[in-house]
């Protein structure tokens, strides 16, 4: 029991301290990431015998085969008056680690994650087609999904069904009816929670992450059967999530699926998190590529190389570029110059906008 009072102990003192992940590798002290950096903390190693003994005591009995036979495992853990937590853990160099993300059970509001909710608000609105949220690990996505969610909750008489791996934050009935899947425990893949959610009866899908053929081949598919399939993709940007669509897919199937994908797309919403101005805590920057007449036909057509001029040129739609956002940070003191440019796609670009020059179709605009 010493080895759980260890890291319950450790768990209070990242709640206590807002941090977002808790890293314990073996022999090593821990560390916590506080506002997107790694710090590290005052105690002992924690050795190899006892991080084994935690994942062995804490693992759900379902997830036992996963860590025996893979070297890694996935699962949530909770501690009492303390939280709930994402944890993975695997092996490296023969030794057990552990990373640990703290999840919060209350889904978030758009204001309470910095976000400017026009534009998402909107989109929950949609009636049927798919909804991609983009970025790394550690970008906002899984939040920003669960305050679309929240939102379609407070507002809307809706029959969702979340499929997820594991269940992030967890919802109360309020106008919709929600049923939370997770996978490994309620399910055994995302490809069979997605063919069984079809029967029953949802209005809105919201997928933890597209991973495969079978898993975007169903949401299309529901997306042309009626309903508004939400769900996360690891892509940098809309260009390279578009493309990464088509990667499921043999070459041969590309025409027809440029089509299905013209059609069914609704957004691509693409996060970064940056850190704050004043204070801690950090601020989502995002690209919004909302599919009109014209981004359609560029998709139709494979032209995807020219959907970043797309998005720039369609502002009135509530499409941004990061570079559009990130202008629009530093200007309302948010986020440091700095910053901004150490994160833009075009800092050259972001400099001249910064200074007050803009280039059009026409020539500079100042």
């Amino acid at each position: 029991m010493a080895v759980l009072e260890t890291i319950h102990g450790l768990l209070n003192l990242a709640v206590e301290n807002g941090a977002s992940d808790i890293h314990i590798k073996s022999n090593k002290p821990a560390f916590l990431r506080l506002n997107g950096r790694l710090e590290s903390v005052e105690m002992d190693p924690i050795s190899a015998e006892d991080i084994r003994e935690f994942i062995e005591q804490s693992v759900p009995e379902q997830f036992v085969g996963d860590w025996i036979r893979n070297r890694q495992v996935d699962y949530s853990y909770r501690v009492e008056n303390i939280g709930r937590f994402r944890v993975n853990g695997f092996l490296q160099r023969g030794l057990p680690s552990v990373v640990m993300r703290h999840v919060n059970d209350q889904p978030p509001t758009f204001d309470e994650l910095n976000i400017d909710g026009g534009v998402l608000a909107e989109l929950c609105k949609e009636k049927d087609g798919i909804v991609l949220l983009c970025g790394a690990t550690g970008s906002g996505k899984s939040s920003t999904l669960a305050a679309m969610i929240n939102h379609i909750n407070m507002s809307y008489g809706k029959h969702i069904v979340t499929l997820e791996d594991p269940i992030e934050y967890t919802y109360t009935d309020l106008k919709s009816i929600i049923n939370q899947r997770e996978v490994g425990i309620d399910c055994s893949s995302f490809a069979e929670g997605m063919r069984a959610v079809l029967r029953q009866d949802p209005d809105v899908i919201l997928v933890g992450e597209m991973r495969d053929k079978a898993t975007f081949e169903t949401a299309l598919q529901a997306a042309e059967t009626g309903h508004l399939v939400f769900g996360t993709l690891h892509a940098s940007n809309a260009q390279q999530a578009i493309q990464r669509l088509f990667e499921f897919f043999p070459e041969d199937r590309k025409v027809a699926l440029q089509r299905q994908v013209a059609s069914s797309l609704r957004a691509t919403i693409t996060q970064k998190l940056l850190p704050a101005l004043e204070g801690s805590g950090r601020f989502p920057v995002s690209e919004s590529f909302i599919l009109d007449s014209l981004a359609r036909k560029t998709i139709m057509d494979g032209n995807f190389e020219k959907i970043e001029a797309v998005i720039e040129a369609n502002v009135d739609n509530g499409s941004k570029t990061f570079n559009q956002d990130l202008y629009r940070l530093v200007k309302s003191g948010r986020i440091t110059k700095e910053s901004a440019l150490a994160n833009s796609p075009n800092p050259r670009q972001l400099e001249m906008n910064l200074k007050g020059i803009f280039l059009s179709s026409g020539g500079i605009v100042n």
